[in-house]
């Protein structure tokens, strides 16, 4: 089975950028924490002012099982039900299956 990579954008709106960090920052230890988790890496973009204009994920997980407990966690489901209405456009989710990695 290969592993999966997992890139999320998130693009809050300018009124909620710090809720939208801190449900995404709340996501980090527990996701962190599963077995299946190889990597769960938060990063923020900024513009030429230096305000936070969106927030991307990098994940990594062992396998789509793996990804799919992710996906029936307790925390993940949180999340999803709060932060839709806090982003200026839907979340931008790849799911990439990885064919030559080491």
């Amino acid at each position: 089975m290969s592993k999966i990579i997992v890139l999320a954008s998130f693009h809050p709106k300018k009124d909620k950028v710090n809720e939208v960090k801190e449900i995404i920052l709340s996501m980090i230890k527990p996701t962190r924490s599963e077995e299946g988790n190889e990597l769960y890496n938060f990063y923020e973009e900024k513009n030429k002012d230096d305000k936070i204009i969106s927030f991307h994920l990098f994940e990594i997980y062992k396998n789509s099982a793996a990804l799919d407990f992710h996906r029936e966690t307790v925390h993940y489901k949180d999340y999803r039900s709060k932060i839709e209405d806090l982003l200026e456009k839907p979340r931008e989710v790849k799911v990439l299956n990885s064919i030559d990695s080491i």
